[in-house]
């Protein structure tokens, strides 16, 4: 029953007990362009929470179905090595697939560090092979052992040391979301206390009259918690639709998963930011109500 007194009054309000307050000037225009400033910036927080959050889930999980195997021999044993390490990977259970990376895709992961033009050939450089696994994966101890024995310069490395940093950076991006949004909310809740406060300063002389009149305290506050309630909620759509409208013309994701793409949200997500104006407006509901009747209680 109070939620849906709470809806009625957020939805419908007392439109009679809003009448008997007269317009508040200034108040209202702070109270819409904060809650829509706010509005603005939680739609891009959601956004940079989800986005990154996202692209680290992505990076983990490529990094989760493969492994690397590194080769360091003397020259007239690289070819042996690699062929024992790839008979082993060739009988081990959970590997989808294993090859030997040529000297082309060798320069081309030094190619970011040394240059184009890296002479691969003349470089004590190890032998790699790639490896993917399927979906029931491998044991990497049980497999380090065998390499052990059939290549002793076979190392392997299955990312993660790789992994670990990143889902970390998950967990904490998102978490600095939520933070982000929480702060947002209840500055929000401050703004509009300081306007309900000031408008029923304001309105003193008029609260005065009602009550000789024999108005209640609770009828009085509701017409100050409509009218905030409904101008952070107008407030809060548009900054909602700003933000919403600038999201979408952010770059899209590229093939390389860059940081500074695919910044948006996808799919579903876009659903999530039309929940900012229903909840500024009830953090507006419960910031003027309470401003409402600590004021009054203040007023004789």
């Amino acid at each position: 029953m109070r939620l849906l007194s709470l809806l009625r009054v957020i939805v419908m309000g007392e439109r009679n007990a809003s009448r008997v307050v007269p317009p508040t000037g200034f108040t209202v225009g702070l109270t819409l362009f904060s809650a829509a400033a706010m509005a603005f910036l939680a739609v891009f927080a959601l956004a940079l929470s989800l986005a990154t959050g996202r692209l680290a889930d992505r990076w983990a999980d490529a990094l989760a179905r493969t492994a690397t195997v590194r080769i360091s021999a003397p020259p007239g044993q690289m070819q042996a090595q690699t062929d024992a390490v790839m008979a082993v990977l060739a009988t081990t259970p959970g590997i989808a697939d294993a090859r030997v990376l040529d000297e082309a895709e060798q320069r081309a992961l030094l190619a970011p560090w040394l240059g184009p033009d890296v002479p691969v050939g003349d470089l004590p450089l190890p032998q790699l092979i790639e490896i993917t696994e399927d979906a029931q994966g491998y044991d990497p101890e049980n497999l380090r052992l065998r390499l052990s024995a059939e290549a002793p310069g076979a190392v392997l490395d299955d990312h993660t040391r790789w992994r670990r940093p990143l889902v970390r950076a998950a967990d904490r991006l998102r978490l600095l979301g939520v933070v982000s949004i929480a702060l947002i909310g209840l500055t929000t809740a401050a703004m509009i206390t300081l306007s309900a406060n000031a408008a029923l300063a304001a309105n003193a002389r008029v609260i005065r009259v009602l009550r000789l009149v024999g108005a209640r305290d609770s009828y009085i506050a509701r017409a100050f918690v409509r009218r905030f309630t409904g101008r952070a909620f107008q407030g809060a759509a548009a900054g909602t639709f700003l933000g919403m409208a600038g999201v979408a013309l952010l770059p899209e994701a590229d093939s390389a998963g860059s940081f500074l793409t695919g910044l948006g949200f996808q799919g579903a997500g876009w659903l999530w930011p039309l929940l900012i104006p229903p909840l500024a407006a009830i953090v507006a509901f419960w910031a003027t109500r309470a401003a409402a009747f600590r004021t009054l209680r203040g007023v004789t």
